[in-house]
Parts: C-alpha cells; structure tokens; sequence
C-alpha cells in the first residue's frame, strides 16, 4: 500500500475504505489528494478488492477545491500549456477514472459535499448521505464554472435538474438529494449509516467481480449507444461470462444451493 499524507487507507474484509483527511480544511480537494485518490484506486483495482468505499474525516466529506492550489496555478507563467486548466484536467481525470472503474465504487457523505466533493458523489456507483449532508455548487457565485462536474451532473440528475443547480448554485440537503436520485440511502447517526453501508458491501460481495466490471462497462456504454448497436457485443459479453470460472462456479453454486466462493472473498 503506498504512503498517504492526504488520506487514511485501509484493505479490510477485501474492501479499500479511503478517508479523505484533511479535517481543518474540511476536506478541500488539494492537488495531492487527487493524486493520491488516483494512486488509492489504482491499487485497489490490482490488489484484489471487491469495492472501493469513500468518505471525510471531520464530520464533512469534501468542501470542494483547494482554493491555495488555484492560487499557485494562477501565479505560474503561461508557457503555451495553461496551468490553471492543467490542475483543472487533473481533477477531471479522477472523475473519470472513478467512473470508469469496474470496481463498484460506494461514497458516503455527511456535512459538505461541494464542488469536487459533489463531483464524486456523481461518479459513484452507491451513495449513502446522512442527514447532514448537504450538496452545493458554489462556483458559479465565485465567478467560476463547475467545469469537470458537468457531465457527471447531467449523467446524474438528468439535463433538466442539472441546469436548475447550476444556475441556482445548487444547494441541496439529504433529503431532497434522495427525491432526485442523487443519493440511494439516507440515514440518522453514524451508527445507522455504518449499518447501511455494511448491507451494501454484502449485497456487492454476492456479485461475481469480474461480472460487475462487464456490466458496469456495458452500463456505461448504453447511456449514449442505442440498444440495437449493442445486441452482438452484448452476446459476447455474456458469452465470455457464460465460459468463464466464474460462469461455471455461480452455475455449479446454484445447483449446489450453496454460495458461490466469490461470496466471502
């Protein structure tokens, strides 16, 4: 496991449980933190793990950008490669490889999930919020623009409500985040999110790991490709499944009436 300054990371139970910790900034997205949340999911994706879990020490999960790292890109001379846009990008890659991840990727939230943070929330597979948490856009009413969130917005929420939080600097509290989708649970206390996510991560585990990656891969091709397009490559999919260790271990499992060994792995 590499060494963190930015996070905790801990492999328990076959689950990569990161924290985002830098309680005194409310967990602020720095520049190293991207890259360390890029280097946590890498090795989570080689190690064996099941699922990748996030969430914020302090009591908030992320307050949105490092505003000391636009000012030192800001400070820096334009030398034909834009450095705010660099940190910028940066940013975006991680959104992109969160979603692109065939781990199932699982976020719980409390207190403030703004900006970078919000992003996150957009790229996960499951999210669990509790009652504190409260969802914001503020880049607008700071002159800027959510630049990376964007598509995971509207991926999200759809184009309707994604245009609404937009132009109103979004602000959206656990409850309302329910109601639109943005969140799938939201709990009272510690305790009863700890117990949520328990579930959750049990409910994961009883999905083979490479079947979830297929399908999580096929899932994200059928948000922008007609059904029709998909049917051979579909068929193949599931052929390669049908063939694999994993096909004929759930199959063995299942006229066995026992679980499949990936249950407890």
């Amino acid at each position: 496991m590499p060494e963190f300054e930015t996070l905790l990371v801990e492999r328990s139970a076959g689950i990569t449980h990161v924290t985002l910790n830098r309680p005194e900034q409310r967990n602020a997205m720095s520049l190293k933190m991207v890259d360390e949340l890029l280097a946590a999911l890498e090795t989570a994706e080689t190690d064996g793990s099941r699922a990748i879990v996030l969430a914020g020490a302090g009591g908030h999960f992320c307050s949105g950008g490092d505003v000391k790292d636009m000012g030192a890109a800001q400070a820096q001379p334009d030398n034909g490669a834009d450095p705010i846009a660099g940190v910028n990008a940066r940013f975006g890659e991680l959104c992109a490889a969160y979603a692109a991840s065939g781990l199932p990727v699982v976020v719980v939230v409390e207190g403030a999930v703004m900006g970078g943070g919000f992003g996150l929330s957009c790229v996960a597979d499951v999210v669990i919020a509790r009652e504190t948490a409260v969802f914001r856009l503020p880049e607008t009413g700071l002159g800027l623009v959510p630049a990376q969130i964007a598509p995971f917005l509207v991926e999200r929420l759809g184009y309707s409500e994604a245009r609404r939080l937009a132009v109103t600097g979004g602000k959206v509290e656990a409850a309302a985040a329910l109601r639109l989708g943005l969140v799938h649970v939201v709990c009272e206390g510690a305790h009863s999110c700890a117990a949520a996510l328990s579930q959750i991560l049990a409910d994961i585990k009883r999905g083979a790991p490479n079947a979830i990656a297929e399908t999580k891969a096929l899932i994200r091709r059928a948000r922008l490709e007609p059904a029709g397009d998909l049917i051979h490559d579909a068929a193949k999919s599931f052929a390669r499944a049908a063939r694999s260790d994993e096909g004929a271990e759930g199959l063995t499992a299942f006229l066995e009436k026992r679980a499949p060994r990936w249950v407890e792995g």
